[in-house]
């Protein structure tokens, strides 16, 4: 089944779905925060135009799945953020090949690290980072209030 799904970069027709699958899933378990209404209220602005990316899954066509690179020009750091994935695909490696994307391409960028913020009761998320090489490691300022799990990944760059 994991072979089916495509993995594909930003393009604007993928926009609603992207706000979609996020709210889903945030609304599912948690609350909107006000960094999230800031991202998908643009993510042509707060994600393409600060220099991060897109990912999206696809499966006969149909957007299973997305995740961010999220770049904080503040700070310099990036962000394996928004991962989300509908419920009925769930477990057939759509994240991991979602975040695989991401990885290569944070890569391919020569971004030296990335981080991200995750939850402790959303245990298939959880391994699903850890499985895909993040470290939990201490709390660096976490913008959800949602998050108890700091997560770094530190990216090798082949020359």
């Amino acid at each position: 089944m994991a072979n089916s799904i495509q993995i594909v970069q930003w393009d604007k027709k993928y926009r609603n779905d992207f706000i979609r699958l996020n709210r889903e899933w945030i609304e599912r378990y948690f609350r909107l925060e006000p960094c999230d209404l800031k991202i998908l209220g643009n993510p042509e602005k707060e994600i393409i135009g600060k220099g991060g990316e897109l990912f999206f899954a696809l499966d006969n066509g149909q957007v299973i799945g997305c995740c961010a690179l999220i770049h904080h020009p503040e700070s310099g750091k990036y962000e394996l953020a928004k991962m989300a994935v509908t419920p009925q695909s769930q477990g057939k490696g759509a994240g991991f090949k979602l975040g695989s994307a991401l990885i290569r391409y944070a890569e391919e960028q020569r971004i030296p690290k990335l981080f991200l913020e995750a939850n402790t009761l959303l245990e298939a998320s959880v391994k699903l980072y850890y499985k895909l090489g993040f470290k939990a490691v201490e709390a660096d300022h976490p913008a959800y209030d949602r998050c108890n799990l700091y997560m770094e990944l530190k990216l090798s760059h082949n020359d």
